[in-house]
Order: structure tokens, then sequence, then C-alpha cells
């Protein structure tokens, strides 16, 4: 059972990680925080350090929504194509998914932290590692159980089509045409197919 404290800390942390992810770091003011949470400035500094330390909160809420999300596509019982396809899947319905986190937190942060907030940056690389280092391990998996093989590394691969997955998001984050995503994702699944050989 958790104090009301803790109540508190994470009703909090879950109101504002999508304000910051929206408004970014600098863009997200005092009153934005308290406005979202209908807490005063002291209630929220009494749960934490100080803006940098709730926005690295607030990014980690996002990040493992979105990690919990991956490792469900990816778990599924079934061969490495099937949890690969599974994955896509997922990303073609990524924009919804985000949706209520205020977009995507990888893109968001990434972009908006690099010039402001270097532990945040530092968070968004290193979630992005973890991204590519899931997707690799089925990679590796499917050549050990001799699915596939692959014209590069497993984690070379991972990269090169988490780049493309991540390049559709931006695109169709920018332009606001879900086309970008839909149509990158949907040529993946050729791709790998085209690919694994």
């Amino acid at each position: 059972m958790s104090t009301k404290a803790e109540r508190t800390t994470a009703y909090i942390i879950e109101t504002v990680a999508p304000v910051f992810n929206k408004h970014g770091y600098v863009g997200t003011s005092m009153s934005d925080l308290t406005e979202a949470t209908n807490l005063t400035k002291g209630a929220l500094y009494g749960n934490f350090e100080n803006k940098e330390a709730l926005a690295l909160a607030a990014f980690e809420f996002n990040r493992n929504l979105l990690l919990n999300a991956i490792d469900e596509h990816l778990s599924i019982d079934e061969n490495a194509m099937a949890k690969i396809k599974n994955l896509i899947e997922f990303y073609k319905k990524y924009d919804v998914f985000t949706l209520s986190m205020g977009g995507c937190p990888i893109l968001n942060v990434g972009i908006d932290a690099q010039h402001n907030n270097r532990l945040l940056a530092a968070a968004a690389k290193e979630t992005i590692k973890e991204i590519e280092g899931k997707i690799a391990l089925v990679f590796e998996n499917g050549i050990n159980n001799g699915e596939f093989k692959l014209p590069v590394t497993p984690l070379q691969f991972s990269k090169q089509l988490f780049t493309i997955i991540q390049g559709s998001i931006a695109m169709a984050s920018l332009t606001k045409d879900r086309k970008y995503l839909l149509n990158t994702v949907n040529y993946l699944e050729v791709l790998i197919k085209r690919e694994l050989k």
C-alpha cells in the first residue's frame, strides 16, 4: 500500500509528463505545472528538488510507457519474424499511442533538450540505445534459430530500422500528416521481407 506522499508524487509525474513532452523543458513554466496539477509551487517542490528533477521524472514516466509497449510487442510467443512484424504493427499506430503523452517522447525531448538540458538529452539518447538493443536481440535470435540472415550485424540492422521509423515519426509530426508514418512503416514490411534472406 502506497503512502499519501507516494500517491501525490505519482500523480504529479503522470499529470505533468504530457505537459513537459508537449512544451519542452524551457517552454514549460511553473504556472503550466501548477495549473495542470492544481497544486501550489510549494507542493510541487515539496516532492521534487527542482524543475529539472521533475522534468526527468516526467520523461522517465513516458519512456517507461513506451518501453513497456515495445516489450509487449516483442515478447509474443512467436518466431523472430513475427515479433518484428508485431513491432511494425505497433508503429503503424504510434501517433495514436503517443497522443496522450503529447507526442513522441524520444523526438520531443531528444530535440528540445539538446542545447538546454544535458540530463534529459542523455536520457533520450539512452532510450534510443535501449530500443535498438531490444530490436537487435530479436534479430540475433532469428539468426541463431536459422530463420533468416542479415546483410549486416543485428545491431546495425536494428539501428537502420529504428532510424527509418523515427524519421517517419519526425516527418509525420512536423507536417501533421500521418501518411509519412503509415507509408514508411508499410514500406518497412516489404524491405524486411527482402532483406531477411
